[in-house]
């Protein structure tokens, strides 16, 4: 699977309106790859500890380059950007996610639902418990 067609399937298991912000989105794809990249064909990106730990600027370029296509949704909340599919988007992305064997399907649908429902401080504080070396350059103190 291609770094376009992991993103496009990651964000459509989050459901076919879901949005996601900068740090979900890292985290999101910095978990594929850490945990999943055997069964997603990756690793992806290239994850290194920054202001509020795993971070690659491939993650936001990539989703540039599918909202250019019409297939990502890129939006200005003032505070920061919010990402998600357009609909045309959402159903590639959700025949790519089809496309994976039941286990890697599974993996990234609950990765997806999982970012998506803590606050900032618990998704950044859980990714510091788990990977403590990409807290090495942090700023939050949560």
């Amino acid at each position: 699977m291609e770094r376009d067609e992991i993103i496009l399937a990651a964000l459509a298991a989050g459901g076919e309106n879901a949005t996601f912000t900068p740090v979900q989105v890292q985290k999101l794809f910095f978990l594929l790859d850490r945990e999943a990249a055997h069964l997603v064909d990756g690793p992806h990106f290239n994850f290194a500890p920054y202001d509020y730990g795993p971070f690659d600027r491939n993650v936001y370029d990539g989703l540039d380059a599918l909202a250019r296509q019409n297939l990502a949704r890129v939006e200005n909340t003032g505070r920061y950007r919010v990402y998600g599919l357009s609909q045309a988007g959402f159903q590639q992305g959700a025949a790519k996610l089809g496309e994976l064997p039941e286990a890697a399907r599974n993996y990234v649908a609950n990765v997806a639902q999982w970012v998506r429902q803590l606050s900032f401080e618990q998704l950044v504080a859980s990714i510091y418990n788990r990977y403590p070396e990409m807290k090495a350059n942090s700023v939050f103190r949560g």
